[in-house]
């Protein structure tokens, strides 16, 4: 079971990592969108939609990382408080994680359906581009499964296993000081 257990984590932090390298890749995708406009100018030439793709990429980039970002401790946590509980602290991490997996389950519901009728209406963007708005959203809808996956993960790992696992410099800084 053990074995199982550790492919299982194995596999979930390489998908964050994963999610973390999407957002890596969409941002270089608005460095190369920007340097292209600036090319276009430059030459005269036009380049129709450039910001409206930059756009699609930070959002990409932005719900690719809210997954790796919680793994590996980056959002905000109110670690004095949760220092100064004691022993109430586990309860009411459990309480906070249940909100946040809730939250962005709740979200990663609303943002698939939205791709969803998007995709069915055959909605298109407003921009010069005329982007079925679909296509970006994908990367919407999959940034927030991934971040409610995430939520869930450490949500079980602190009930079941005492701990959520989220380990970083910035976390346990309150250590150092």
């Amino acid at each position: 079971m053990r074995a199982v257990g550790r492919v299982l984590r194995r596999m979930l932090d390489a998908l964050y990592f994963a999610g973390g390298v999407i957002a890596a890749l969409f941002m270089i995708a608005i460095l190369v969108i920007i340097v292209l406009q600036m090319v276009a100018r430059w030459t005269g030439e036009i380049f129709p939609g450039g910001p409206d793709y930059a756009g699609y990429c930070m959002a990409g980039a932005s719900f690719f990382a809210f997954a790796y970002a919680l793994n590996h401790g980056a959002h905000i946590r109110v670690s004095i408080l949760l220092n100064a509980l004691g022993k109430s602290r586990r309860w009411l991490e459990i309480w906070c994680f249940g909100i946040g997996a809730l939250l962005a389950s709740y979200f990663a519901w609303y943002a698939v359906r939205g791709t969803y009728w998007s995709w069915k209406l055959n909605d298109i963007s407003q921009g010069q581009d005329a982007t079925p708005i679909w296509i970006p959203q994908l990367a919407m809808s999959a940034g927030t499964i991934l971040f409610a996956i995430c939520f869930w993960d450490h949500l079980v790992r602190l009930i079941f296993g005492g701990n959520h696992g989220i380990r970083s410099e910035t976390v346990e800084q309150h250590d150092a000081e």
